[in-house]
C-alpha cells in the first residue's frame, strides 16, 4: 500500500516534509509523490538495503557503558529531510556571521579584553568559565582565528525559524555521519539524485585540508598534516580514522609524536622523524601536553604548547577555543554580533535564563515544569532536565543543583522543535529533530550545504543524540529553481 500521506498528521508542530496531511512543502512535493509511489515490501527493501550499506561500510559510533564500549551501527532513516535553497541562503549568512563574531571574541579575550572592559560581557561570566585557558593568554593565531571548526545545533520552532541552541567549538563532531548519510542515500534512492536539484555535501574533506593547509608555519606546496585521535576507544574514532583517510591524512596518537629541543613537533615514520606543520586535534585541551595541563595525560604530547606558542605548528582548533562554548557565553553571542560586527544577529538565540542572575534563577526555580536545564558545558544531552517529562523528584533534585552552582546552569523554554516523516516499526511516523551544519574559517569561510541531521527516533521525545537512542537523516537543500 505504501505511504499515505493523508494519513500523516505532525498535529501542531512545524514539519519539514508536510505542510499539512496530503499537502507537501514545495521543496518536498517530487520526493512525497515518489515516496507514496512505493509499495510496502519496496520501502521496507530500502531500508534493509540502508542497514546493509551501514554494515558495508563500517559506519559506527562508541556507546560508553559500564561492562565497556559498544560499537554500535549508525541508527539512520531512509527518508530525507529537505530544506529549500532560498532559506538556506539565509542560515548560511547567520553561522558565517555567528563564527566571525565568537572569533573575534576569543581573540579579545586573550588579548586586549575589550568587551569585558566596556561591560558587554560581565567579568563575573568569565571568572568562573572552565574553559578559560591562563596558558593561551597573549596568543596570536594565524588569520586571528581561534575556532577554526564550528558545528552550532539549530534547531526550528513551531513558527518555521531557526533558532542556534548552541555552538560548538571544542572538538565539534558528527560531520563524517553527514558525508556517510549522503552516501548510503545515493545507494538505496539513486534515481531520486536524477529529479532533484541538490547541493552536494562531498567537498567537505577537501575544504578542510585546505583550511588545515592554509594554516602551516611553513611556506609549502603540501604541509604534513596529521589527526591526533585519542585512540581507538574513543566515541568519535570512526570520525577520526574516516576524515584522515579522505584527506590523505596522518592518524596519530599522542605517542607517535614528539617535541623536539628547537620546539618543532615530529612524527615517527619508518624513515626517521618527519616535522608536522598542522594538528588537527581530536583530544580535549586538558590532555595536549602534561607539561601544562594534565600532567598524567598519556594522549597529547609533552611540550606541545610550547610548540604552539612558538609559532611551529597549528593546532585546530586553536586550544582555549573552548571559553565560548559554554552555555552561559552563549547567551552573550548575539551581544558580540552587535559588539564586534556592528551588525544585526541573523539567526536568533533560543530565549535564555542565566541561572546566575538571582532574579532569573527565582524564575527559573518557579517555573522549572516548564523549561529545559542544562550544564553550561555537558554535551551529548548529559546532565539536563526536561521540565514538562520531568517528575516531582527530578524537578526538586535540579533545583538543589542550580541553587547550590547558580553559574553552571541555564534554562530554555521547551520549544516544540519541528518534526520529518520518519520510518518507525514499518509505519512513516512525525519524530522531531534538529541539525548541526558545520562551518570552516581559515582565510575564507566555507559552511556544509545542510548538515547533521539528528532525530528522536522515541515517539514523544526530544533527546536526538544517538548514544540515548537518537539516529540520523540525510539533509537536502534543494534549488527549487534551478534555472535561476
Amino acid at each position: 500500500m505504501g505511504i499515505d500521506w493523508q494519513r500523516y498528521d505532525p498535529g501542531g508542530f512545524y514539519d519539514e516534509l508536510m505542510a499539512a496531511p496530503g499537502q507537501p512543502r514545495p521543496a518536498a512535493r517530487t520526493l512525497a509523490n515518489y515516496l507514496a509511489s512505493l509499495g510496502d515490501a519496496e520501502i521496507q527493501e530500502r531500508r534493509l538495503a540502508a542497514e546493509h550499506a551501514i554494515l558495508e561500510m563500517g559506519i559506527s559510533f562508541t556507546v560508553y557503558t559500564e561492562g565497556g564500549n559498544i560499537d554500535r551501527a549508525w541508527p539512520f532513516d531512509i527518508i530525507p529531510r529537505i530544506i529549500p535553497l532560498e532559506e538556506w541562503t539565509r542560515v548560511e549568512r547567520g553561522l558565517r556571521q555567528r563564527l566571525t563574531a565568537l572569533n573575534r571574541f576569543i581573540d579579545d579575550l586573550y588579548n586586549e579584553r575589550r568587551i569585558v572592559r566596556d561591560g558587554v560581557v560581565p567579568e563575573a561570566v568569565l571568572a568562573h568559565s572552565r574553559n578559560f585557558r591562563e596558558q593561551c593568554r597573549g596568543m596570536r593565531p594565524v588569520h586571528g582565528v581561534w575556532a577554526h571548526i564550528c558545528g552550532s545545533d539549530l534547531v526550528r520552532d513551531a513558527d518555521g525559524c531557526f533558532y542556534v541552541l548552541e555552538d560548538n567549538l571544542r572538538v565539534p563532531s558528527g560531520v563524517s555521519y553527514m558525508l556517510e548519510n549522503r552516501q548510503v542515500t545515493k545507494r538505496v534512492f539513486p534515481e531520486l539524485f536524477e529529479h532533484h536539484s541538490i547541493r552536494p555535501v562531498d567537498e567537505y574533506p577537501a575544504q578542510l585540508f585546505d583550511m588545515l593547509a592554509s594554516l602551516s608555519p611553513r611556506p609549502m606546496d603540501y604541509p604534513q598534516v596529521v589527526v591526533l585521535t585519542p585512540g581507538i576507544y574513543n566515541s568519535a574514532y570512526f570520525e577520526h580514522a574516516y576524515l584522515a583517510q579522505r584527506m590523505g591524512a596522518e592518524l596519530v596518537e599522542g605517542a607517535d609524536l614528539r617535541v623536539a629541543e628547537d620546539d618543532c613537533v615530529y612524527m615517527r615514520t619508518i624513515e626517521g622523524p618527519a616535522r608536522v606543520d598542522v594538528i588537527y586535534r581530536r583530544i580535549d585541551d586538558l590532555y595536549l601536553d602534561p607539561e601544562v595541563f594534565q600532567p598524567d595525560s598519556l594522549l597529547g604530547v609533552p611540550g606541545l604548547m610550547r610548540a604552539w606558542r612558538a609559532g611551529n605548528v597549528a593546532l585546530v582548533n586553536a586550544p582555549g577555543a573552548g571559553v565560548a562554548d559554554d552555555k552561559v557565553i552563549y547567551a552573550f553571542v548575539p551581544d558580540m554580533i552587535r559588539y564586534y560586527l556592528d551588525e544585526a544577529p541573523i539567526l536568533p538565540n533560543v530565549p535564555t535564563y542565566l541561572c546566575m542572575d538571582p532574579r532569573q534563577r527565582e524564575h527559573v526555580l518557579a517555573h522549572l515544569d516548564q523549561l529545559v536545564v542544562k550544564p553550561a558545558n555537558e554535551s551529548g544531552g548529559y546532565g539536563m532536565l526536561v521540565g514538562p517529562h520531568a517528575t516531582p523528584e527530578q524537578r526538586q533534585a535540579f533545583a538543589d543543583l542550580i541553587r547550590r552552582d547558580p553559574r553552571n546552569y541555564i534554562a530554555q523554554p521547551t520549544l516544540q522543535l519541528s518534526t520529518a516523516p520518519t520510518l518507525c516499526d514499518g509505519a512513516v511516523e512525525p519524530r522531531h529533530l534538529d541539525l548541526r551544519p558545520f562551518v570552516l574559517q581559515g582565510v575564507r569561510s566555507d559552511v556544509t550545504a545542510g548538515g547533521l541531521t539528528r532525530v528522536a527516533l522515541r515517539r514523544g521525545s526530544l533527546v536526538v543524540n544517538s548514544s540515548q537512542g537518537g539516529g540520523s537523516k540525510d539533509t537536502w537543500i534543494v534549488d527549487t529553481d534551478p534555472g535561476d
